[in-house]
């Protein structure tokens, strides 16, 4: 009895605030049993070691700011060198914020394309002014980086469909937007040797975040399930279809490699 009291309960405040049915479904453990349920993978992607992906791993990070909803050094290192691996490389970014990934991307790629919010539409959403105005600060005076502002979900990528060699997305990071995306993503690669790199797969290096995870998953084409990964020592997920070797990440594993990282300041 009493439990059907609480789901009462429950349905009257969800009646009352319908925005509540959205934080039910973008629970963690919903999103979980859902990937299990439909993928059978309680334990998450499969790891590359990142010195496998890229066994010449030796990058310089410039620019880094170390502060809030950035990107982790080695993070942007592996999008640096997978942008250096593939000949003039055409890149696609979804999801801009101050700029870091793409001015890292730009210093080695042909050309970059990144894709954000327009500020009008953030700022119409009751965001900080000062917030959005960060958007583009790295990035913003770089002559082979355009900067489109569109909401991802709604833009048209046709004009753009098979020309990029790398596809970054980090945009919002619930489970509908990475799901869209994800579709998007595909219709970007220009052709098998292209690759997509998903921010934030976990929290940590060592985490899932399952919200992302189950975007990812029902975005993919069936066909392509098969080569999504998760890149170790990131918060990053990836698909790529060269062959790789991989394994489950076992917790509480031994470190198998550390980082060299010098550690400059540029004012600006």
């Amino acid at each position: 009895m009493r439990k059907i009291s609480k789901l009462f309960k429950a349905i009257s405040l969800i009646i009352k605030q319908p925005a509540l049915l959205n934080k039910v479904l973008d629970d963690d453990n919903v999103n979980k049993q859902q990937v299990i349920g439909l993928y059978n993978l309680p334990d998450g992607l499969k790891t590359i070691d990142i010195l496998d992906l890229i066994p010449a791993f030796n990058e310089t990070v410039e620019p880094y700011c170390a502060l809030d909803g950035g990107s982790t050094p080695i993070d942007l290192a592996l999008l640096k060198a997978l942008a250096k691996n593939k000949k003039d490389c055409n890149y696609f970014e979804i999801g801009t914020w101050r700029g870091e990934s793409v001015a890292n991307v730009a210093s080695v790629a042909k050309q970059c394309v990144t894709l954000n919010l327009p500020d009008k539409t953030m700022l119409e959403m009751g965001l900080n002014a000062k917030y959005v105005g960060l958007h583009r600060f790295f990035s913003k005076d770089l002559k082979n980086v355009i900067h489109l502002q569109s909401n991802s979900q709604t833009f048209d990528f046709s004009s753009h469909h098979k020309q990029f060699d790398l596809v970054f997305i980090d945009g919002d990071h619930h489970y509908e937007s990475v799901k869209k995306d994800t579709q998007n993503a595909f219709k970007l690669l220009k052709d098998d040797n292209s690759t997509i790199v998903w921010h934030d797969y976990g929290n940590t290096p060592n985490d899932i975040r399952w919200d992302v995870f189950r975007g990812i998953m029902d975005g993919t084409p069936f066909e392509k399930r098969n080569y999504l990964y998760r890149v170790s020592n990131t918060l990053c997920a990836i698909y790529t279809s060269q062959t790789q070797k991989c394994e489950l990440m076992k917790p509480f594993s031994p470190p198998s490699k550390s980082f060299c990282i010098s550690v400059k300041t540029n004012k600006i």
